[in-house]
């Protein structure tokens, strides 16, 4: 006689997403666009001081590594602003998807009564 237990497959429907708000997109946008354009003034700023204090050394070595290490952390904040600036953009396209479809479903709904 097996004494295992069975495993018991839950039937239950799950409960479905509530639907975007349009003004939590727009909002999101706002904030991500925030971010996007800190971070890109922040990179600016970065890139200048490391053009106003250039790397004085004879060893061809640390001057390889430090140009690098620049690269590196203009690079990393450029891409932190560029994802926040996509992800802006896709929020504001999102938001205006759904009031335009909010729109034509208002205006179907009332042309059939």
């Amino acid at each position: 006689m097996d004494n295992s237990p069975t495993p018991k497959v839950e039937t239950s429907q799950s409960t479905p997403t509530p639907p975007a708000k349009i003004w939590r997109c727009f909002s999101g946008a706002f904030i991500a666009g925030s971010l996007g354009m800190i971070l890109y003034r922040f990179m600016t700023t970065i890139a200048v001081t490391f053009a106003n204090k250039p790397v004085t050394s004879d060893n061809p070595a640390v001057v390889n590594i430090s140009a690098a290490v620049r690269t590196l952390v203009v690079g990393i904040v450029a891409l932190g602003a560029g994802v926040f600036a996509i992800a802006a953009v896709g929020l504001f396209l999102l938001g205006m998807q759904l009031a335009v479809q909010r729109l034509m479903g208002r205006s179907k709904s009332s042309s059939q009564t």
